[in-house]
Formats: structure tokens, C-alpha cells, sequence
């Protein structure tokens, strides 16, 4: 695709999405659908991106956002459904796709067929998870779908470098694939741990929030690329360094995560467009490439196509409500007693099953030749197969996926009033903490004005933090209006002041006063979330709102209490 082409495309692409989030609607479902209508018009050429472009340029800073965000708290919590749907689903979806097609083609070698499951198995929670936070989807389900594409997408494009090394190979399918599978596990989360652990102690050393937010994004297309070099799986690379990140953003600068949240927000925007359009946009030309293909029959082709769709439609939910009873084991990092969901949630798990980013990224992948030179046989087919797959089930299942949702009542309240609880106990646990910083510095102030009047200021500073977060927590739960007493907890930490025989000279600088009382209401939150007495939604949008706070020193800290 020339560059020119490439813009048209973007541009497009993101001025539709923004339509569709203007008017609510699912903006991926709506690009594909334009995509697929603009690709037959007459006068139109073919839109061509190369390979590397996507799985090189497009698919790491993806892969790398959606890892950043996650909730290390909450994937632990859900390790044991996230392990079988990410690792299982992925791989009985590869054979069984794989099994099909030879099934209908058996002159397929089995390399090209298990390269076609591997293609078609991941769901991409993009579109999911899009309407799942529309129509208030638990966020149990939502990590669940989000913890599964991290791992899903890490799975299959690890068979996929299997299968692709198998088809040019030398030695039994098992042993050669054995070998590349280790190979790019171990080198891939390798890759990504020691560049995210070196980005990170850069970053802490710097502190420079431009450099930072250079670095971090630098790092999602260095691990991809360091880690295919040494012959690792770049995705495992790039969530490795995502989760990492992710989990180490507390200790980098204020102004390094306000600056780095839009910017990826921003990203995700611009690629995920560009990517739905694109896989609309291709449809066209791949039946018309299985057509005048002289190796290629039409209608088998067709009918693989309608069998690998279907395969992977029903695939899913027999696996899913087979492996149920597997919640129950202790599997995962944390041994605690597991919940099985009920039939509302695996239904709605089983059809959130939509194909999106990595599917179309992986079928434009597939190389014409194998590294020892040879056809792969049936390109033009796997590929209609796999785009078919994508667009089917993104149309199909995210469409109907609100209706599903709303007709079983499925509701996040529950879990809101227990943010609602968690968030209002912190908040009043960080202004005791602040309200200790200004006690600390009584004795300070009566050098410079006298005990009474330090007293007093120390007294209103006291009211008003106190007070602000006892209103926010009580607008949470109503119910505490009448246990939160201000006189009480003013007292509590104004003890009576003892100017003291030596004080070094101190000077009243409010600001850095304010910075003080934040910083110890952020480590209040840190260490309430760490106790698993916060979950880490909650801490991070408390965490924005107090680095907001401090972001906006420059204005006086007294109008913001």
C-alpha cells in the first residue's frame, strides 16, 4: 500500500470510529462493516499492507496497551478460567480447525492445516470488551475476556511460529515443533522482562516525563523485534513487558502517567481503526485471489471456508461448558477456594468469541513459501478461510452480543457497591494519613508563629482535607454520614504542641506542604490495594486523581481543598 493510500485509509477509518463512539454505537463492528461495503466498489484498487507492517508495527503497541492497563490483581484472581480459555480454548480450537480442513482438503500437509487453526483460534476482546463496559458487563467477565486476549494472542501466534517452522523443516512435526515452541516461550518472556526491567531503571533514574514516555513507547516494538531476532515469540515478549510496566507505574513520575494515558488511548484508537477498516477493506480480493488461482477450486474453497466458520463458532462454548468443573481446582498462583460462573456467564463467555486484530495480522502473514523453499499449499484458502472467520463473527457475535447481554440481566451492581465501600474506607484512611503530615509539621510553624497559631492552621489545613474526603466517602455510602465525626478526627491528630528547644529554620511553602499530604495519601492507596483491600480499578482512578492534584501545584493548593 503506498503512504498516500495509507493516510486515506487512517483518516478515514478514525473519523468513522469517532462517529460511532459519538452516537454509542461499536465503532470496530462499524468500520468493518464500511470497510466491507467501500472494498466492492467498482473503480476501487486493492488495499495491500505488508506483513511486517502488521505484525511488526501494528500488532505490538496493541498487545502492549491491553497488558499495560491489565489488572495483575484481578488476572491472579481469574488465573485458572484466563489458563484454560487462553492456553486450552487456543489449543483445541487449533486442532480441531486443523483436523476440519484436512478432513475436506486432505491434501493439505498438516503444518498448513494446524497454521490455519492456530490463525483462526484466538478471539479478539477489542470488540468485546467495547460493549461489555457499554451495557455494564461485571468486571469479573471483563477480566476474564481481557486476561484471555493477552494470553490467546500470545498462544496462537507461538503455534503459528510453530506451525510455519514445521512446514519448512526438516524431522518429525512433534519434535521440530517442540523445540520451536520452547524456543519461543523462553526467549520471547525473557526478552521482555530484562527490556522492561532496564526501561523502568531508566526511567526511575531520568525522571524526565518526555524521555519516559519515549521509552515506554519504544518499548512494545524493541521487544517484538529483539525477541523474533533470537528466535523468541515477540508477543510473549511484548506482554511481558507490558504486564511489567504496568505493574511498576507507581514508582515513575506524576506527570510520566499523565502524559502516557491519552497518549496510548490515542493509539489504540488510531490502530485498531486502521485495522478493522483493513480487514474489511481485504475480503473483496482475497475471494477474487482464490478465483484465478489455478491451484485453488472455488467451491471447495468456499466450502472449507463455511466449515472452518463453523468450526469455530461451536468450538467454543463445547469447551467452555466442558471445562466448567475444572473452576474448582486449585490452579493459579493464589490457592483459594474458586467459584464456578453460572449459566448466564458462561453463555456470554462462549459468544464473545469475536476474531479481530491478530487473525488478520497472522492470515496476511502466511508466507508463499516455507523456509525450505517449498508452496505452501492453499494460501489464497486459509487466508479467505481466516478473514471469512474474522468478519463473520465480528458482524455475527458482536452484534448481537448487547442483546445477549441485556436479555440474561447481567448487571456489574454488585461489584460497584464494593468499589463504592473500598474507595470510601481509603479515602478516609488517606486523609488520616495527611491530616498526620500536618501534625508533623506543628511544632515547625510555632517557631515562625507562635504555638496558637500553628495550632489553628494546622487545625483548618486538618478540616478541610478531612472534611472533603469524609464528603466524597459518604457520598459513596450514605449510611456513614453519621459515623464520621470532624471534631473527633481533628482532635485525633492535633495532640497539644511543645514548641521545641531547637528547630531547624522552616519556611511556609504551601505547595510543597500539599505534595507532602498527597504523597502520603497515595502510599495509603498503594499499600490498601497491595493488601488486597482495594482492587485496582479503584486504585488507579484514585492514584489519577491525586496525581492531578499534584500536577496542578502551580495554582493555589488552598482553592482545590
Amino acid at each position: 500500500m503506498e503512504g498516500f493510500a495509507i493516510i486515506v485509509v487512517v483518516l478515514a477509518a478514525v473519523l468513522l470510529a469517532g462517529l460511532a463512539r459519538r452516537y454509542g454505537l461499536p465503532a470496530p463492528l462499524v468500520v468493518l462493516a464500511v470497510g466491507l461495503g467501500v472494498s466492492y466498489i467498482p473503480s476501487l484498487n486493492r488495499v495491500e499492507v505488508h506483513p511486517d507492517l502488521l505484525l511488526g508495527i501494528v500488532l505490538p503497541p496493541l498487545l502492549y496497551s491491553a497488558a499495560l492497563s491489565s489488572s495483575l490483581q484481578d488476572f491472579r484472581a481469574s488465573f485458572s478460567p484466563i489458563l484454560r480459555l487462553g492456553v486450552g480454548a487456543v489449543i483445541v480450537t487449533t486442532v480441531a480447525v486443523a483436523g476440519i480442513t484436512l478432513l475436506i482438503e486432505p491434501g493439505y500437509s498438516i503444518p498448513a492445516a494446524l497454521l490455519l487453526g492456530a490463525i483462526v483460534a484466538p478471539p479478539d476482546a477489542v470488540a468485546a470488551m467495547a460493549v461489555g463496559r457499554k451495557v455494564g458487563l461485571p468486571r469479573r467477565l471483563m477480566t476474564l475476556l481481557g486476561g484471555e486476549s493477552l494470553i490467546n494472542d500470545a498462544t496462537s501466534l507461538t503455534l503459528f511460529k510453530v506451525a510455519l517452522a514445521a512446514a519448512g523443516a526438516t524431522g518429525t512435526l512433534w519434535s521440530v515443533g517442540a523445540r520451536a515452541f520452547a524456543l519461543a516461550v523462553v526467549c520471547g518472556v525473557g526478552v521482555g522482562l530484562a527490556l522492561a526491567w532496564a526501561t523502568q531503571l531508566a526511567r526511575a533514574s531520568l525522571r524526565d516525563p518526555a524521555v519516559d514516555t519515549v521509552l515506554g513507547l519504544l518499548l512494545p516494538f524493541v521487544s517484538w523485534w529483539l525477541a523474533e531476532e533470537v528466535h523468541g515469540s515477540g508477543v510473549l515478549a511484548v506482554v511481558a513487558a507490558g504486564f511489567y510496566i504496568g505493574q511498576s507505574s507507581i514508582h515513575t513520575t506524576v506527570s510520566t502517567r499523565l502524559h502516557e494515558e491519552p497518549i496510548w488511548a490515542s493509539i489504540d484508537l488510531l490502530l485498531e481503526s486502521f485495522t478493522f477498516a483493513l480487514i474489511g477493506l481485504q475480503l473483496r480480493w482475497v475471494i477474487q485471489e482464490v478465483q484465478v488461482s489455478p491451484t485453488e477450486n472455488t467451491g471447495k474453497a468456499l466450502g472449507l471456508t463455511g466449515a472452518v466458520v463453523l468450526t469455530t463458532l461451536l468450538i467454543r462454548p463445547i469447551y467452555i461448558y466442558a471445562t466448567e468443573f475444572l473452576a474448582s481446582l486449585p490452579i493459579g498462583p493464589r490457592r483459594q477456594v474458586r467459584t464456578r460462573m453460572d449459566w448466564r456467564d458462561l453463555l456470554v463467555t462462549s459468544w464473545a468469541g469475536m476474531r479481530g486484530v491478530v487473525t488478520l495480522a497472522a492470515a496476511a502473514a502466511i508466507p508463499v513459501r516455507a523456509d525450505n523453499g517449498e508452496l505452501i499449499p492453499g494460501r489464497p484458502t486459509l487466508q479467505l478461510a481466516a478473514y471469512a472467520v474474522a468478519i463473520i463473527t465480528l458482524l455475527l457475535q458482536g452484534l448481537s452480543l448487547p442483546t445477549v447481554i441485556r436479555a440474561l440481566k447481567i448487571s456489574s451492581e454488585d461489584e460497584e457497591v464494593q468499589d463504592q465501600n473500598e474507595e470510601a474506607r481509603c479515602r478516609l484512611l488517606a486523609a488520616r494519613s495527611a491530616a498526620e503530615v500536618v501534625a508533623g509539621h506543628v511544632a515547625q510553624w510555632s517557631e515562625i508563629m507562635g504555638p496558637e497559631q500553628a495550632r489553628q492552621l494546622a487545625r483548618r489545613t486538618t478540616q478541610v482535607v478531612l472534611a472533603r474526603e469524609a464528603a466524597a466517602a459518604t457520598l459513596l455510602r450514605p449510611d456513614w454520614a453519621d459515623h464520621v465525626d470532624l471534631d473527633e478526627e481533628i482532635a485525633r491528630h492535633l495532640p497539644a504542641v511543645a514548641t521545641p528547644e531547637a528547630a531547624a529554620a522552616f519556611s511556609l511553602r504551601t505547595a510543597a506542604l500539599r505534595t507532602e499530604m498527597i504523597q502520603a495519601q497515595r502510599a495509603v492507596v498503594i499499600r490498601e490495594s497491595r493488601a488486597g483491600h482495594l482492587n485496582d480499578t479503584v486504585m488507579r482512578r484514585m492514584l489519577r486523581e491525586l496525581d492531578l492534584e499534584e500536577e496542578s501545584m502551580e495554582a493555589s493548593w488552598t482553592s482545590r481543598l
